[in-house]
């Protein structure tokens, strides 16, 4: 009985363990390869799957899923005889689990060594700045040839990434000074252009400015001229709607005479000899200025002949007694000047007589 009982519970373990070899649960995205003794049979899929006990073995589980593999830092030669160390990742997918497993006895290591030596087939044509700044040509070149030599093997490379590139700390430092000049020039050149445009601008702004300045000026002088112009145009109407005669223009000629002696810039004057000659031919030039505007003056402005040639006597002593005057300072200066001694070669003048100068300038013009 204990031999029955003994030979009941070995059929039973053989019979459990033979139901456990023949029944295999393969989850999702995962792919077995079996081998019928020693030789491939099938795959698996994901599901519940029957195989031969005994018989049929399991030789690899294959994940389908998408990997991702990082390859320790690679030092690599430029085509400058830099050495630069390069970390690398791989995005790799099985497509085909048959030759992932026959083909080659271990892919990871193989796209490795594939990866590193494609890498320095490719950094080494180029120098330090260009495999600095070429980060996605080198993605594409090497993605390419994987590519193409994995895809025998049933692998699929999805992506290849460079994840850093690390150059010698010496040429870490000469980059970061050459990085800092470089910015040092761009400040200076954009401080000097910045200057530039603000002269250009101050230029302008003056140029325009003095435009402006010398526009108002010139229509300043033109309104100032104009009115000059009617101003003189005015008095020149007024005299010959006055008609004045000569006498009351010798009048005025007189008057003015002690305002320009009195003149505080009028330190010396030249006396003629001959002043009673003088007066003589101021008076025919005003008197044929008379004749120009006419002798006759108007109603409104005549006068009593007497109270003109009063006025007019006043007026030439007023006159001779300036000129007398202007005469002894000359002859005071010019003694002190020399010195003391007084010249002689400016003569008295003679005295002036107010009836010569309110004669009528037809007797003079006669006496010339």
């Amino acid at each position: 009985m204990e031999f029955l009982a003994v030979l009941l519970v070995a059929v039973a373990l053989i019979i459990v363990v033979t139901l456990a070899k023949a029944v295999r649960i393969v989850p999702q995205q995962r792919q077995d390869v079996v081998e019928r003794l020693g030789k491939y049979k099938s795959t698996l899929n994901p599901g519940l799957n029957l195989l031969v006990p005994f018989v049929d073995a399991v030789r690899t589980k294959v994940d389908m899923r998408e990997q991702v593999v990082s390859f320790p830092p690679q030092p690599v030669i430029t085509s400058d005889n830099l050495v630069v160390s390069i970390d690398t990742v791989l995005y790799y997918k099985v497509v085909d689990s048959v030759r992932a497993t026959y083909e080659i006895a271990n892919f990871i290591q193989a796209i490795e060594q594939l990866t590193v030596t494609t890498l320095r087939n490719v950094i080494g044509s180029l120098d330090l700045e260009r495999a600095l700044t070429s980060r996605e040509e080198i993605n594409r070149h090497l993605s390419g040839v994987l590519d193409e030599t994995t895809g025998r093997w049933g692998i699929k490379v999805t992506r290849v990434e460079i994840k850093a590139i690390e150059p010698p700390p010496s040429i870490r430092d000469s980059m970061e000074k050459q990085m800092r000049a470089e910015r040092d020039r761009r400040a200076a050149i954009l401080n000097a252009e910045g200057h530039k445009q603000s002269q250009i601008l101050t230029a302008e702004g003056e140029k325009q400015a003095a435009v402006l300045r010398a526009d108002g000026d010139r229509q300043a002088r033109i309104l100032q001229a104009e009115g000059q112009a009617k101003a003189i145009r005015t008095v020149f109407d007024a005299i010959h709607t006055a008609n004045p005669s000569q006498k009351v223009l010798a009048y005025q000629y007189l008057q003015a005479l002690p305002q320009i002696a009195n003149g505080t810039a009028n330190k010396v004057w030249i006396v003629p000899a001959e002043l009673t000659k003088a007066l003589e031919g101021m008076g025919g030039a005003l008197g044929g200025l008379s004749q120009m505007v006419g002798d006759e003056p108007a109603p409104e402005a005549k006068r009593t002949a007497s109270e003109v040639e009063r006025e007019a006597a006043e007026a030439a002593r007023a006159a001779a007694s300036a000129a007398q005057q202007i005469h002894d300072e000359v002859r005071v200066a010019e003694a002190q000047a020399t010195g003391g001694n007084v010249p002689q070669g400016l003569p008295a003048p003679e005295p002036v007589s107010p009836a010569s100068l309110v004669s009528d300038p037809a007797d003079q013009r006669e006496r010339a």
